[in-house]
């Protein structure tokens, strides 16, 4: 059963699904601390060039199905145009500010 983003626990990270799945580059970007860092399937990657060809360029969506450590971790449906629909895992450290500092994602 999905779970809808305005039900996500973490503020930081229910702000991030509800950016992505709105395709709100600019509101994704706000919530990233300053330095903020990512990776896929255990590499890091360049942040700025992944969320364009992963999420924006190519009509990201998630559908999260369970969270876990407090809202930090998802489990969730992720789709778009490049390849389709995976099973995915996300992890986000949200700095005291209440903004996202590294987010880390593969399939699960």
């Amino acid at each position: 059963m999905t779970i809808q983003p305005a039900r996500l626990s973490d503020p930081a990270v229910r702000a991030f699904v509800s950016a992505v799945n709105s395709h709100d580059r600019d509101g994704f970007l706000a919530l990233l601390a300053p330095g903020a860092t990512m990776s896929d399937d255990g590499s890091d990657r360049d942040l700025d060039d992944w969320i364009d060809r992963e999420i924006f360029s190519s009509h990201g969506h998630l559908d999260v199905d369970n969270e876990s450590d407090g809202g930090h971790t998802l489990l969730a449906r992720y789709r778009n145009d490049a390849w389709g629909e995976m099973r995915t895992r996300w992890s986000f450290t949200v700095d005291d500010d209440g903004r996202i500092s590294r987010f880390e994602t593969g399939q699960a």
